[in-house]
């Protein structure tokens, strides 16, 4: 039995997540005649506040069509110096928008309204690039699933406001952030304009990224979404788990964050590890003694069939999810108390 806390996009579809798909009413996407794409997009547009959604096949090309609508060449979006749209989306930035990135050293992958603020170039400096674009992550990946304070988030939009700039939120993680924190999913679409949100991490889908935003904005998604090869056909066996995800997955994601909360509880208490970040959901950083390889400690898990993910500069992170069990859950803590 192999326990992988490498990602909680590892898991699989649950039995009555299968059915659901078996039994999807479909059509062709394309055309907007699938059915249940369509309801999953109308009750993701609902339960944010939002105008409108569209179904996309992975979250980097909910994000990348989402910089694509809020910008033009030349422009430069702000972002933390850890965010997914500069680090793990493939130079999609550039490549897609012509767009570049300022980076912010911000706390845990959140920045500040103050940071936005001082980051905005100045419009009428031609010189520099123009300054168009906020991107936000919540939860925050390589910051250890760390949550934006709602205050933040509106104190960021009244800085957007006052300059004209656009608001996107990466949401991959934002059911866990919802979860965790006890907020109203409608209180981020009264603040972004656009929010891509991820069914495939902690819901547990096989595929898909739902993008909502204002109608403005909205309105040439779905021409984005083509020109990025994102048209789909009969993807209402997808949205089927995503809606059936909506229905079972939200609530239980509490688990995850308990576990991941004990793992690493435990973890600071250990001889062998240096450090340990704050743990507000379901990823868990730490970083080991000097005195211990990474490598080995890798391979020793690995031989036990437990796997977790280097993150490079001495960061190891583990993510708990759907298909992580309590009886691996034990079996995981036993090894971590008795390694040696």
């Amino acid at each position: 039995m192999i326990t992988d806390l490498r990602s909680d996009t590892v898991t699989r579809p649950t039995p009555g997540m299968l059915e659901a798909i078996i039994n999807a009413q479909t059509g062709d996407d394309v055309y907007k005649e699938d059915p249940t794409v369509n309801e999953l997009e109308r009750r993701m547009a609902q339960l944010f506040g939002m105008d409108e959604a569209l179904f996309f096949p992975s979250g980097s090309m909910a994000n990348q069509a989402a910089i694509k609508l809020h910008t033009n060449p030349a422009e430069q979006l702000i972002c933390d110096k850890w965010a997914h749209v500069y680090n793990y989306e493939g130079g999609g930035v550039s490549f897609n928008s012509g767009v570049s990135c300022k980076l912010i050293d911000g706390d845990r992958g959140m920045i500040s309204a103050q940071q936005v603020k001082e980051a905005i170039n100045p419009p009428d400096f031609y010189h520099s690039p123009l300054t168009s674009l906020v991107c936000l992550e919540n939860t925050t990946n390589k910051g250890g699933g760390a949550c934006y304070d709602m205050q933040t988030i509106k104190d960021i939009r009244q800085v957007c406001n006052e300059h004209g700039l656009g608001l996107h939120l990466d949401g991959a993680r934002l059911m866990n952030a919802i979860v965790a924190r006890k907020q109203d999913p409608r209180e981020f679409g009264n603040y972004a304009d656009t929010i891509s949100i991820c069914l495939s991490k902690g819901l547990g889908t096989p595929l898909g990224t739902v993008l909502v935003g204002k109608k403005e904005l909205m309105k040439n998604a779905i021409r984005v979404r083509k020109v990025l090869g994102g048209g789909m056909r009969q993807v209402g066996f997808m949205a089927a788990a995503g809606i059936y995800a909506l229905d079972h997955h939200v609530d239980r994601l509490e688990d995850d964050h308990r576990r991941a909360s004990e793992i690493a509880s435990l973890l600071s208490e250990l001889n062998y590890v240096r450090k340990v970040e704050p743990t507000e959901t379901n990823i868990v950083i730490f970083y080991l003694d000097e005195t211990l390889s990474e490598e080995k400690f890798m391979n020793d898990l690995n031989a036990k069939d437990i796997l977790i993910s280097n993150m490079g500069q001495g960061k190891l992170r583990l993510v708990t999810h759907l298909d992580y069990t309590e009886e691996m859950h034990r079996n995981f803590l036993d090894t971590l108390q008795h390694y040696a």
